[in-house]
């Protein structure tokens, strides 16, 4: 719920509550009781799980990334921008945040669709240390003092880290691949970002990295089962409460708000039915 800075004078209350029979939901009251406990408990281990493979992945990314790994990606992210980037128009470009994937109850998904859409070119940074973020971060800079305009895509794990960048303006982009997000075509440039890191030190820590991705890989497969519990049960909540939600009210409620917001007088008071409502 949203609490009105000045209720009555600009905002008021619009309680939905008053749609429901509450008189029948008394009758199912246990099942509500046990659904709803369920699915929380459901998202709340789901939570869990993704914010254990977030910190796994960080660790595994901070155990290679050395300052001479990161001069290197700085080095190979010019050289993409002189190629790539010119000068564009006048001034600095504009980005814009979106999320291109998500963890869901159906599993890790990424809609490489919206990219295909607007981008014939495709970089493909092939990454399964996290190293993706360090040369999307370069290249982002330097796009937007190039004057074009980037569309920057967080990772749904690290918000903070980039995953995805897209610059329908050049029709290009830069996709981060690994584990279950797999781009569909040949790209226009395929980067190993592994192959940048010190092989040395990949080569002394490799017991601890590939038990990392596997750990990491598992907590991911539970929270997305988690997600999936979650919703079923959250299904179930709305078959029990369907019967009971006077949806004519919800429809005349809904009517009322949009007018509200458009600025024209509601044509009958919060929460009255209209005649042809009560006729149904």
């Amino acid at each position: 719920m949203v609490e009105p800075k000045l209720p009555g004078a600009v905002e008021r209350y619009v309680n939905l509550g008053d749609c429901y029979d509450h008189e029948g939901l008394k009758k199912v009251r246990g099942e509500l009781e046990q659904a709803m406990k369920g699915y929380k408990g459901c998202y709340a281990r789901a939570y869990r799980c993704l914010r254990a493979a977030a910190e796994i992945t960080a660790d595994r990314t901070a155990l290679i990334q050395t300052p001479e790994l990161e001069e290197k990606i700085a080095k190979r992210a010019k050289g993409i921008l002189s190629r790539e980037c010119r000068r564009g128009g006048e001034g600095e470009g504009k980005v814009r945040q979106r999320f291109l994937s998500a963890v869901t109850h159906q599993g890790f998904l990424v809609e490489f669709g919206t990219v295909e859409r607007q981008c014939r070119r495709v970089y493909e940074l092939a990454d399964i240390y996290g190293l993706g973020h360090l040369l999307l971060t370069h290249l982002l800079a330097g796009a937007l003092a190039a004057g074009w305009d980037v569309i920057a895509c967080p990772s749904p794990l690290f918000p903070d880290r980039l995953e995805h960048l897209m610059l329908p303006q050049l029709s290009l982009a830069f996709v981060t691949t690994g584990g279950a997000a797999v781009w569909p075509h040949r790209p226009y440039r395929r980067l190993r970002m592994d192959a940048m890191a010190d092989r040395e030190l990949l080569q002394r820590n490799k017991a601890r990295l590939s038990f990392s991705r596997k750990v990491s890989a598992v907590l991911l497969d539970e929270a997305v089962s988690s997600l999936a519990q979650a919703k079923a049960m959250h299904d179930d909540l709305e078959r029990l409460y369907n019967p009971y939600v006077d949806f004519s009210r919800v429809r005349t409620t809904a009517e009322w708000a949009v007018r509200e917001l458009l600025g024209n007088e509601p044509e009958h008071h919060l929460g009255e039915a209209s005649t042809a409502d009560r006729q149904e």
